[in-house]
Formats: structure tokens, sequence, C-alpha cells
């Protein structure tokens, strides 16, 4: 029975693959974005596009206003933790765009 509810999760882990490219732009100071605005940022367009928050988002490190720059964070979503890839896809003065990527298989 134990297996059921894993399968479900990796379900949702699928879902969560295939739909959460998306950008946000943020404002930055100095030489990139904190890492807890990408965090709130990064739980915002996971919620836009699956339609449900995530239990929590947190990232390790500042987004560098550099395209094709990318930090790891983690989204908790029922009980279990994916790895997320962060990407700065563009800069524009003080508004830096950036891709969420979520890996379909959360981490043991």
């Amino acid at each position: 029975m134990v297996a059921a509810p894993r399968a479900v999760l990796l379900g949702v882990g699928a879902v969560l693959a295939l739909t959460t490219t998306g950008c946000g732009a943020l404002g930055f100071g100095g030489s990139g974005v904190d890492r807890d605005r990408v965090a709130e940022r990064t739980g915002q367009v996971l919620q836009e596009r699956l339609g449900r928050t995530p239990d929590e988002v947190t990232c390790a490190e500042d987004l560098p206003a550099e395209v094709e720059a990318s930090i790891d964070c983690e989204v908790t979503h029922d009980g279990d933790t994916y790895p997320v890839t962060v990407t700065t896809t563009s800069v524009d003065g003080s508004d830096v765009e950036f891709e969420v990527e979520v890996d379909g298989e959360p981490r043991e």
C-alpha cells in the first residue's frame, strides 16, 4: 500500500516538470536578485502554472543578473522536495526575467 501514494507523488512531479517553465521580472540591487525574492516569485510562477501554491520554496543564493546564470532552489510540495533550477533569461535595466524548471523526481 505504500507504493500507491508514492506513485501519486511522482505523478505530481511529472506534471511539475512539464508545466513550470515561466518567467518573472524582478528589480534587483547590485549584481543580482535576492534569493528570497526569487523564491517568492518562483512560488507565484508555480501557482500560476499549476493552480496550487507549493508549501515552501527556498533558494541557496541570489540570482545573478547575467543572462544564462542559474541557481538551485528547492520546492516542497505535499511533503516531497523537488530540485528546481532558476535561470536568468534576460536583463533590462533593473528588470531580470528568469525561467523556472522543476525536476519531476523528488529528492530522497
